[in-house]
């Protein structure tokens, strides 16, 4: 019997590395990455337990998901280091650098 690939093995591959390329956006456009491909690996595992001799590449869906689980890690942390600044230096201090520079230079004075 012919081996098949399986159901998109390269595509959870390409959303665990799209999720860690992408933490730096604001940590959701690489959340809603590392979970679909989270997501999808679940059921290619799913399917390949019932008959791993029927498929390959699931190799490509290990790597997949363990890209995944690392991207929403890290897309998490991002997400609530972003919360942190803005409940440091104030959302309207986003638009302003000198007003972010200001308040900032403020917090860390205030640490010493």
């Amino acid at each position: 019997m012919e081996q098949q690939k399986l159901p998109n093995a390269t595509l959870i591959l390409v959303f665990g590395i799209i999720s860690i390329v992408t933490c730096c956006c604001y940590g959701i456009i690489g959340l809603i990455f590392g979970i679909i491909g989270l997501v999808l690996a679940k059921k290619a595992t799913i399917l390949y337990a019932v008959n791993p001799s029927m498929y390959e590449g699931y190799n490509n869906v290990k790597l997949g998901k363990t890209l995944s689980i690392i991207g929403i890690v890290l897309n998490i942390l991002v997400i609530f280091f972003f919360i942190w600044i803005i409940s440091i230096i104030g959302w309207d201090a986003l638009q302003n650098e000198e007003l972010m520079r200001e308040r900032m230079e403020d917090y860390f004075q205030n640490l010493e």
